[in-house]
């Protein structure tokens, strides 16, 4: 006998923007706020929500354990500081897309002085992971641009 699946109760799911949950474990000076995860939905293998950065502001600096990360930026401009002294930089406007390794220590800052950054936020298992760290930053980031076999290097 082939079992049958309720598809009315374990198919799509439409979260609404006004229904994300925040309680999920935060950073100094961002706001994250989950739209898919286990517990909500009962995703397995990724989690998805958003991420607020205030005008000005710096997160500490975190990795998310084993976890590879993806953030599309909707709006604003994202800098990237990561390494193990935050020495190195790049930076993200709205349609780029920024991925994050496991266990990569990074900061997060909105490079605008009068506009909130905002982004999706998808990391590869269905629980959040927020390891915050205890790094002092380097005065002046090393900038590292995109090269690989298509892009050249400046």
């Amino acid at each position: 006998m082939i079992q049958q699946t309720d598809w009315r109760a374990n198919g799509v799911r439409v979260i609404p923007a006004g229904e994300f949950d925040s309680n999920t474990p935060q950073t100094p000076g961002m706001t994250r706020a989950a739209a898919i995860n286990h517990a909500r939905v009962g995703a397995e293998k990724l989690w998805a929500g958003t991420v607020h950065i205030h005008a000005a502001a710096k997160t500490g600096a975190h990795h998310h354990g084993d976890l590879e990360s993806v953030i599309y930026v909707v709006k604003g401009r994202a800098r990237m500081r990561w390494g193990d002294a935050l020495e190195f930089v790049a930076e993200a406007g709205p349609g780029d897309f920024i991925y994050v390794p496991p266990f990569v220590p990074h900061q997060e800052i909105n490079a605008s002085s009068d506009e909130t950054l905002e982004c999706v936020l998808v990391r590869s298992g269905g629980e959040a992971v927020v390891v915050n760290l205890d790094i002092a930053a380097v005065e002046t980031p090393e900038g590292v641009a995109w090269v690989d076999s298509i892009h050249k290097a400046p």
